[in-house]
């Protein structure tokens, strides 16, 4: 009688190159193709022919397949689909692991996976920061399987009502955070962070907390007079920052301006530093370009911080600011020169969005607008700079008329 199983031997399966199917009897199968050498269980079920991969000979010998395959039939005996099975303990296996991943080792390769798309370092410095100071003390050791509702409202509460905008944004974070791990395989069920049709109903709309702070800006008609101040300061934070409200510039743009990015008199700040992600060029106006010419040249960066290599720090022009006695943001400047121009310029709005890097109009009027109105831009930035570069008259110094008898 032949036997149904253990037809194989080790020689045999040694001696096996010719691509096929050789069989040991009991659905276990040694399958030869160019790839290579493996371990097949084949089976019935409900009908249904299925084919189970029990791995490579080059890791399973003949002893060890026939073990695979004698678990395999014993769960077919007892009804069980071996497929599904391994299915679900490969699933459990991957549950065991997350439970012991952190939310802070999943925020640590959130942060990893995202860094090369985020704009600058500034962003990541945000990310970093928020999560240590407000998620961190609260959920940071904590599986990141066991993050529910509870845990989540934990980290908020403190701050929804004092600190409106920073916990919309710690919110935000912890969702995006979750659903990584999620979509990772480190946890299941639905986003205990996110906010419609969950948070919503349980916290009050951030809008309603609290009106949305603005960057405090500095009335126009003070800046001749900041400029005189700035112009007797020595060092190059007090020329970085003249260089941003000449220029109209955000200040992460103007820090990380290289002489590289300069031609002539047109400043071009690439893609990369920009937030709308598409190059923008400035016109540089005589007073910006006179600045510029001050400036020694070492190395590419025109305003180096302190160690080599490396630009000025961003909160740099706003730390000297408040040492001078002023309570603004450098950001704010810009609101400054939108307010000139809407009071004391005449230019359109369009031409002072586009100085900003504004998107002008819809995105139907953007494909057909072709320009970015340099000219008009040019004559816009030069009257900017011979505002902020008039001096101011004093007062004590302005002799009335005498009235007439």
């Amino acid at each position: 009688m032949a036997r149904t199983t253990g037809r194989l031997t080790a020689l045999k399966v040694e001696r096996a190159k010719a691509p096929g199917m050789y069989a040991d009897g009991g659905g276990l199968y040694l399958q030869i193709t160019e790839g290579g050498a493996s371990w097949v269980y084949r089976y019935m079920l409900n009908g249904r022919a299925r084919e189970m991969g029990l791995g490579p000979l080059a890791l399973f010998g003949l002893s060890e397949a026939r073990a695979k395959a004698l678990d395999a039939r014993r769960l077919r005996h007892e009804g069980v689909c071996p497929i599904e099975a391994r299915r679900a303990a490969r699933a459990q296996t991957r549950l065991d692991a997350a439970k012991a991943m952190t939310f802070q080792q999943c925020a640590d390769r959130y942060i990893k996976d995202h860094r090369a798309g985020w704009r600058n370092g500034k962003h990541v410095e945000q990310w970093e920061s928020s999560l240590r100071r407000f998620t961190f003390p609260v959920i940071g050791a904590l599986p990141v399987q066991a993050i529910d509702t509870a845990l989540v409202r934990k980290v908020l509460d403190p701050i929804w009502t004092t600190k409106p905008e920073t916990a919309s944004r710690v919110r935000g974070r912890i969702e995006s955070i979750l659903n990584w791990a999620k979509a990772s395989g480190y946890r299941t069920g639905e986003n205990p962070a996110r906010w419609k049709g969950h948070l919503d109903h349980l916290l009050a709309e951030r809008t309603k907390v609290s009106m949305v702070e603005h960057y405090a800006a500095m009335p126009y008609d003070q800046l001749p007079g900041l400029l005189v101040e700035l112009r007797a300061q020595d060092g190059i934070v007090a020329r970085a920052l003249e260089f941003t409200i000449l220029t109209a510039a955000r200040v992460s743009e103007a820090v990380g301006a290289r002489w590289s990015e300069i031609s002539g008199d047109v400043w071009t700040i690439p893609a990369d530093r920009m937030k709308g992600s598409k190059p923008h060029r400035v016109p540089l106006s005589r007073r910006a370009m006179d600045l510029l010419e001050m400036l020694p040249h070492n190395g590419d960066l025109i305003f180096p911080g302190p160690k080599f290599g490396r630009a000025l720090n961003i909160n740099a022009p706003r730390k000297l600011l408040i040492g001078m006695g002023h309570s603004v943001t450098v950001h704010g400047f810009r609101s400054s020169f939108r307010d000139w121009v809407a009071d004391r310029a005449d230019f359109p709005s369009d031409v002072a969005e586009m100085a900003l890097a504004h998107v002008v109009g819809s995105k139907v009027e953007a494909a057909y607008r072709r320009g970015d109105m340099f000219e008009k831009r040019r004559r816009l930035m030069d009257a900017w700079a011979t505002f902020c570069t008039t001096e101011p008259v004093e007062r004590d110094k302005v002799v009335p008329m005498q009235r007439r008898g």
